[in-house]
């Protein structure tokens, strides 16, 4: 049995397989998240038919499309019969046409339960402008601020793993944030499928009315955060971490030092993106350092001398945030914070857990803050805003 179903149903239905029939080419570019690609025609295929179709007219097309196609489908029948399982199979491809009709069909008949995205891929992207262009996001952020290397996306990682609702948008964007982001970290996706992970993260967090995220500026590399999710993230619940120097260190050389060469070059190349505050004399330095393995010596003096005075966050406990968390010690903090989410207004219960005794500060603010509750620093700047600035607190 085929059923046509929208965008909404599409993405609240569980068990089945989500199936991008369009091209290769068209899949990378961006799909819809989770979904997995069984081509009806590969690239060149699509553009022979997309030229017959400009050329010769929309029959003439269709023939060569099923001319095309004809030898490869029993293939691609059984990409379907290793991929389902026996799960229902839910199709779409560009525009809800001509694909994944053909392909609906040659399933249905084959015996498979299937459902067909109406208005197909476009119809998706229409439901992500949609959710992120509205004013506000349908539910809260807390959002964690600290200097460089204090383990903020650790504590995300950490958090993910007991149920809390999380959106790192550095691992998605496969970007950290600054000149030192796309250090170790694999190819970054199109705008077009960091909006559609932020959404799918979003959407998965809507039912506990919250999730936390880090402090981010308004660009991850060549990718830009949504208006409304970095509205969300100077409006939420503010927590600061906070550790020793060393710790901090030791966490960019985890990070960072990989490999038989340790990053080295890469490492060099992005510290020369910071002549124009370091200062020619001091990067040839610090390149000098790196080349002889001293990474220690320039990660520290990178922190003190730069990032830490750019930032400018406290570097122990304050009353200027909603919760002041040490991240020396992991599994402490995780819990800390874990029950400060438990303890906010309006949050979906998660398993297990207790109020952590900061309501008060939740909802109105430490006493003797500048904090509002839910709300952002008076003043706050965004950190890619500020003048020498090359994104958030992070290598």
């Amino acid at each position: 049995m085929q059923r046509n179903i929208t965008v909404p149903e599409a993405l609240d239905l569980t068990g089945a397989v989500l199936v991008d029939v369009r091209s290769e080419a068209e899949f990378a570019e961006a799909t819809i998240p989770g979904a997995v690609n069984i081509p009806l025609l590969d690239n060149v295929q699509r553009a022979l038919v997309g030229v017959a179709y400009k050329e010769r007219g929309p029959q003439y097309a269709r023939r060569l499309g099923l001319d095309l196609t004809a030898p490869r489908l029993p293939r691609f029948i059984a990409s379907f019969d290793r991929l389902a399982a026996g799960r229902p199979v839910v199709l779409f491809c560009w525009r809800g046409g001509l694909r994944s009709q053909y392909s609906a069909g040659l399933l249905e008949v084959m015996g498979f339960p299937v459902y067909r995205i109406l208005g197909g891929y476009k119809a998706y992207r229409r439901y992500v402008n949609e959710y992120l262009g509205r004013e506000s996001l349908p539910l809260r952020a807390v959002v964690l601020h600290g200097l460089t290397g204090v383990g903020k996306t650790r504590l995300l990682t950490a958090l993910a793993q007991t149920g809390v609702p999380v959106l790192d948008l550095e691992g998605l964007a496969a970007h950290r944030g600054s000149v030192f982001g796309k250090i170790g970290m694999p190819p970054s996706p199109s705008q077009k499928m960091f909006e559609g992970l932020i959404v799918q993260a979003l959407r998965q967090a809507q039912t506990r009315g919250l999730f936390v995220v880090e402090c981010e500026s308004r660009r991850l590399g060549r990718l830009l955060v949504p208006p409304v999710v970095f509205k969300s993230i100077q409006e939420g619940y503010r927590v600061l971490l906070y550790d020793s120097l060393e710790n901090r260190v030791r966490r960019i050389r985890e990070d960072y030092i990989r490999g038989p060469d340790g990053n080295v070059d890469a490492l060099q190349k992005a510290v020369a993106a910071l002549e124009k505050y370091l200062g020619r004399q001091r990067v040839a330095e610090l390149n000098r350092e790196l080349a002889g393995g001293d990474f220690n010596r320039v990660f520290s003096d990178l922190l003190t001398g730069y990032y830490d005075p750019l930032y400018k966050y406290p570097a122990g406990p304050s009353d200027d945030y909603h919760l002041s968390v040490d991240m020396s010690d992991l599994p402490g903090a995780v819990d800390k914070v874990r029950r400060f989410v438990l303890s906010l207004p309006g949050h979906d219960h998660l398993e297990g857990g207790e109020g952590c005794g900061n309501r008060q500060y939740a909802q109105g603010g430490a006493p003797g803050s500048r904090y509002f509750a839910g709300g952002c620093r008076r003043g706050y700047q965004d950190p890619g805003q500020i003048p020498g600035s090359v994104g958030k607190g992070s290598f």
